[in-house]
């Protein structure tokens, strides 16, 4: 449970970190925000540039990406209306060495990355909330490192498969086989062989460029210990996803 008893913002607002705070605190600085749309393969921050805005996602999914040294990009974190991209300007720091893109489509609150470090300066409660959300996501990054480690793409995937319906609504992911492929940094006849495995197990039913999620409890026994932790962490420091 949340150390926070606040009550929910109002029902359009769906971002969970903004729904952390109390109603007056938001309604104050919601002017700062603006609603705009995320479509899919859409860069909202470009690795090495100046951050002009930090995207608060209220629908869809964004990914964090790294280039690996010339020899592709990989996905290293997922994120939705739990989180927030990115996480620097709350540190102070104007650029970072990733790039963000949009994996599935919805929408987003954006806030100039300047007035974000304005109100996390004047705000200690702001502060905390967000600070928070950078320790869960470390332990995010700890977790994909140990699934990368004994890269075993089942696992890879059936963790990146959980983190993504923890944010969206419904059990239906639209993406195709050559889209899973960029994201998990690996080739199509991979994850259609993954893709294969996990509907053998009956976790999940494919369609052309849709995958169904039929039981999300062997899922997690697929992922291992590469999930729980940090949602489990998120639960306990900021509230329910």
């Amino acid at each position: 449970m949340s150390v926070w008893s606040t009550p929910l913002r109002e029902p359009e607002v769906q971002n969970r970190l903004l729904r952390a705070l109390p109603a007056e605190s938001f309604d104050r600085i919601r002017p700062m925000f603006e609603e705009v749309v995320l479509e899919a393969g859409q860069r909202i921050v470009t690795a090495n540039e100046p951050i002009s805005h930090v995207y608060f996602p209220e629908s869809g999914i964004v990914s964090v990406i790294f280039n690996v040294g010339g020899r592709g990009v990989l996905d290293t974190l997922v994120v939705g209306r739990e989180g927030m991209v990115s996480t620097a300007p709350v540190l102070g720091v104007e650029r970072a060495p990733h790039d963000v893109q949009v994996r599935v489509a919805g929408s987003a609150l954006r806030i100039g990355a300047g007035g974000l470090h304005r109100l996390v300066m004047q705000s200690s409660l702001l502060h905390e909330i967000l600070m928070r959300y950078v320790q869960v996501v470390l332990i995010w990054g700890y977790q994909a490192a140990l699934v990368c480690r004994r890269n075993k793409l089942d696992e890879r995937l059936a963790l990146w498969l959980l983190q993504a319906m923890d944010r969206l609504t419904g059990n239906e992911i639209a993406l195709t086989h050559e889209a899973l492929a960029l994201i998990l940094g690996t080739h199509r006849p991979g994850i259609t062989a993954a893709l294969h495995n996990l509907e053998r197990i009956e976790a999940i039913a494919t369609s052309r460029g849709r995958i169904t999620i039929l039981d999300r409890a062997r899922l997690v026994i697929v992922a291992g210990e590469g999930y729980g932790t940090a949602e489990s962490e998120y639960r306990r420091l900021i509230g329910p996803f």
